[in-house]
């Protein structure tokens, strides 16, 4: 799967008080799906698969960007990766946090094409600098995580 097949947008707080990251393909459906789904072809769950922000530059410059991306938790095999501007993944962690503090959750969104949509409830979201180090102050970390 090729990074410039994606496009990722941050929707406002749904009725629930969460903000949505939504991710779109528009490469070949079924690449994506073989990516995002298990032995039986059901989307892996949502406590199978770890999100992670890298920057690729400078946390001070306005249009920083960086690599989104999906793992698999176990195997820390790479699910996706998507190029995103830091302002949008930040936008999402600041909105969490802001309508959510107990819980700063958010849904990650996975259209597909013509498959159905993959929508996960996510509390984490881990942001590495350009060196790969943990910037836990800009990182959803539910309290009680120990890393």
């Amino acid at each position: 799967m090729r990074r410039d097949n994606f496009t990722v947008t941050v929707r406002l707080p749904d009725s629930d008080g969460r903000p949505a990251l939504d991710i779109e393909y528009t490469g070949p459906a079924m690449t994506l799906t073989n990516q995002l789904t298990d032995e039986s072809d059901d989307p892996y769950a949502p406590e199978k698969i770890d999100t992670a922000f890298r920057l690729q530059g400078s946390l001070d410059k306005e249009d920083t960007t960086g690599v989104f991306s999906l793992t698999h938790r176990v195997t820390g095999e790479y699910l996706l990766e998507v190029n995103a501007p830091a302002e949008t993944v930040f936008d999402l962690i600041h909105t969490a946090r802001d309508t959510n503090e107990d819980t700063s959750s958010y849904i990650l969104h996975i259209e597909r094409g013509d498959k159905k949509p993959i929508s996960h409830e996510m509390d984490t979201l881990f942001v590495y600098d350009s060196d790969g180090d943990l910037l836990r102050q800009h990182s959803l970390i539910p309290s009680g995580v120990e890393l």
